[in-house]
């Protein structure tokens, strides 16, 4: 199983270089680049130059907010600065982020997002022969590329692979049908979810096409609770009952609550985020909702447990590192673990 490491959006631009020095030192697969208050493709430039080993992907850069053919400039540039170790990882995000945050359109997201994969490809092509391009579909039209323009030909860059994140079904069959991946969001990342609703529409995007599972990654992208303590594994624990208390206010990430019967706690905490009251919202998740959606142990069990729970569902997954550096030695050994299987 590969192992892959988050990043936290509080870290600055110097910060992050450090974080991923400290993800490749601990023997992680990969890290993923997150996109919250920085730009993720930013960073992953930052993360390329000052390491040598780790994949690096965005988890998940937000497609809406983007051209294409910017999209397309950057992550092949990243793939061939990197010596092919950048992996694009996109997502649609929620309607009001991309209208209310990012003052971009909004329609058909899962129609939307095939054809930017679809232009994305035929972008890469383009860049591969120096050639032109012609995509036109629904929603995109690309017909000019000047040779000015064009960073190709390139026969020896391999276009990076594509990786889909979110959570509803028909993102799930629209990344088995056209990604090279699909990375679970921290909300959805439960083995109900994987079992039930996650991998079969994999599958099914999958079989429409006629592509096997062979080669296609699903990562998942689950929150964990532990630490080298005692001590340290409960603060972890409140620290996530309120992220997942603040995450759960957004409908679109109930589908695991519905899951497990717990769909009214969803609209609970909406209504308290409505009514800004945020400092309310962890007590609405309980330990029952915690010890169901997120593994916990301390460091000296965690590997156990993890193999557990995602052994048979996914080729990947993700763990934070630890927040004290003191236990980097311990947790290499959760690492090695892992990727042994």
């Amino acid at each position: 199983m590969k192992v892959y490491a988050g990043m936290s959006p509080d870290l600055s631009m110097g910060e992050v270089i450090e974080h991923a020095r400290r993800v490749e030192a601990l023997g992680y697969d990969g890290l993923q680049v997150s996109e919250t208050v920085h730009d993720s493709l930013a960073l992953s430039l930052l993360v390329a130059e000052h390491t040598e080993r780790i994949t690096i992907r965005t988890s998940v850069a937000l497609a809406f907010v983007r051209s294409p053919t910017l999209t397309a400039y950057a992550a092949w540039d990243l793939a061939k600065f990197s010596n092919g170790r950048f992996q694009l990882g996109l997502g649609t995000q929620i309607r009001q982020n991309i209208e209310e945050r990012y003052a971009m359109a909004w329609s058909d997201p899962i129609g939307s997002m095939r054809d930017y994969l679809g232009a994305l490809r035929a972008l890469f092509a383009c860049f591969v022969t120096g050639g032109p391009i012609n995509f036109e579909s629904e929603h995109i039209r690309l017909s000019r590329m000047q040779p000015f323009f064009n960073p190709g030909p390139d026969e020896h860059t391999e276009p990076p692979l594509l990786y889909l994140g979110g959570v509803n079904p028909k993102i799930c069959q629209l990344a088995g049908e056209l990604a090279d991946g699909f990375v679970t969001h921290p909300t959805n990342s439960n083995p109900r979810y994987l079992e039930s609703l996650c991998r079969p529409n994999l599958e099914r995007g999958r079989l429409d096409a006629e592509r096997p599972m062979g080669g296609f990654e699903l990562v998942a992208g689950t929150q964990v609770i532990s630490g080298g303590s005692a001590r340290a594994v409960d603060a972890e624990r409140e620290r996530q009952r309120r992220l997942l208390a603040f995450l759960f206010s957004t409908p679109a990430y109930r589908p695991t609550l519905d899951l497990y019967g717990w769909g009214d706690m969803g609209e609970r905490l909406q209504a308290m985020v409505r009514s800004d009251r945020f400092d309310d919202l962890k007590a609405v998740v309980t330990d029952e909702v915690l010890d169901a959606l997120i593994p916990t142990a301390g460091f000296e069990d965690l590997a156990d447990v993890l193999l557990e729970r995602y052994s048979d569902l996914c080729e990947g997954i993700t763990i934070a590192v630890p927040a004290d550096p003191a236990d980097d030695g311990q947790f290499r050994e959760v690492l090695a673990a892992l990727q042994a299987t």
